[in-house]
């Protein structure tokens, strides 16, 4: 996969107007109730960086991937979650302050934490590891695109709550449009790069995001977290953000192959996170309606 105008303007530009959208909805006792409740705050970082490096390293493993396909899913581990995942978040109803929290706290943290897993990753797959220095350029355009669209947004229902109150549905349908309008674009153009790698490291990947998004709702749910949190962090830890595993790999390591695994994992995610996101939906209609 590679960088294209896709990837590089148009998808930080949508994701962007959308998380402006979500910041319409949010206000400071949103976070202020994540502070108050820092179990789900610790339990998706430690699913994040202590439970999911393992799961890519035991499917490595199991499917033998070639060593440049384990390192490449290995990265994709090691990527914190993107702006995707808040507003599947959103779309499922799930708690989206504690999406924004985890996602800043993750972004910053695998400063420390991806170059790390990396690096243990190279030596043992392919025997010689090597520095890979931290993202920060990446870090800090995940940043701009989740942290100052969000902010801008909550502001605009502070001083203008009617007109927050009126977007509120328009924006969860612009949602909605720009993902399905991204899957098709995203498919089209990696059509023949998904086709050509999902023999090798499709079943990898898709068994990865099942997991993580497994992971992320069952671990919640098992130690009584609201349900709201346990979507939150599903949707958080399966969506990874494969454009940061994908710039590292062609950019940091450069090396095409490694890429692979988050650029099948990126086109997969879509589908599943959407399904997950109409099964807890539905789940939620069914308990109202009970």
């Amino acid at each position: 996969m590679q960088s294209s105008l896709l990837t590089t303007l148009l998808l930080p530009l949508a994701l962007g107007v959308i998380m402006l959208g979500l910041g319409l909805g949010l206000t400071p006792d949103d976070f202020k109730r994540v502070a108050r409740y820092p179990r789900a705050v610790l339990l998706g970082l430690f699913l994040q960086t202590g439970v999911l490096p393992w799961v890519a390293f035991a499917l490595a493993l199991l499917f033998r991937l070639s060593p440049e396909l384990a390192v490449g899913l290995m990265l994709l581990a090691a990527s914190p979650g993107g702006a995707t995942a808040n507003i599947y978040s959103h779309l499922a109803h799930g708690d989206v302050a504690l999406n924004i929290t985890l996602t800043a706290i993750n972004s910053v943290l695998c400063l420390l934490t991806l170059p790390v897993i990396l690096d243990l990753s190279l030596e043992h797959f392919l025997g010689a590891g090597q520095y890979v220095p931290p993202p920060v350029r990446k870090i800090v355009e995940v940043a701009l695109i989740i942290l100052l669209p969000v902010a801008i947004g909550m502001a605009v229902r502070r001083f203008a709550p009617g007109f927050a109150a009126r977007m509120e549905k328009p924006i969860r349908l612009l949602s909605v449009l720009v993902l399905a309008l991204l899957i098709v674009a995203a498919v089209a153009q990696e059509w023949s790069t998904l086709l050509a790698s999902f023999a090798a490291v499709g079943l990898a990947c898709l068994l990865f995001n099942l997991a993580s998004l497994g992971a992320g709702y069952a671990a919640p749910l098992a130690i009584r977290l609201p349900r709201k949190q346990a979507i939150a962090i599903a949707m958080e830890i399966g969506i990874h953000n494969g454009t940061l595993a994908i710039f590292i790999a062609l950019n940091v390591l450069g090396n095409a192959a490694m890429s692979i695994p988050a650029a099948v994992y990126s086109l997969l995610m879509f589908f599943t996170a959407a399904g997950f996101a109409w099964w807890v939906s539905g789940e939620a209609r069914g308990r109202e309606t009970a």
